[in-house]
């Protein structure tokens, strides 16, 4: 009996299989801190709900807290998403592209990522310092940096999980 599965070699190492470290820093991790924000917010909200319902009287502050969770649950989730190559894609022309073809319009499409998500990341870095400078949210007084570190740590890490994957990337290969 032969194994016909198929054989990934040392320079593939980030293709379906990609090696723990990186599942750690870019699934895992994101994983288990979505998860944490999320019980936290569900936390938050039934503390709202109880101390409005039960003792008249509402957490002003829950609402932005929430909103800030959110935030940073949509752009850390966003970098597994994006290690696993799992994002939107107009690949319906290209899937039938010639092998050489397909590699250049995925090569195409990885770099546009990589630069955009790169000029996000840069403009993020400049509103973050920006409101460095002691900036609160109206309601919570929650420092701005903290809901902008959120862009600027998701996008950062979006980048680098494209970059360490780019192999799959230009192959199609998740």
């Amino acid at each position: 009996m032969t194994d016909r599965s198929p054989k990934i070699s040392a320079g593939e190492a980030s293709g379906p299989n990609p090696p723990s470290w990186q599942r750690l820093v870019f699934v895992t991790m994101p994983r288990v801190f979505t998860a944490s924000l999320i019980l936290v917010a569900i936390g938050i909200n039934f503390a709202n709900v109880v101390s409005r319902y039960l003792f008249d009287f509402a957490l002003f502050w829950a609402e932005e807290i929430m909103i800030f969770i959110v935030v940073w649950c949509v752009f850390i989730g966003a970098v597994t998403v994006a290690f696993n190559g799992a994002n939107l894609k107009m690949d319906l022309l290209s899937a039938n592209f010639p092998p050489g073809w397909r590699e250049l319009v995925n090569g195409a499409a990885a770099a546009a990522f990589v630069a955009g998500g790169g000029f996000a990341a840069w403009q993020s870095w400049k509103a973050v310092m920006l409101f460095s400078g002691g900036s609160v949210s109206v309601t919570a007084s929650v420092p701005m940096v903290i809901p902008h570190s959120a862009l600027l740590i998701g996008l950062v890490l979006m980048v680098l999980a494209v970059l360490v994957r780019l192999r799959a990337y230009l192959r199609n290969r998740f």
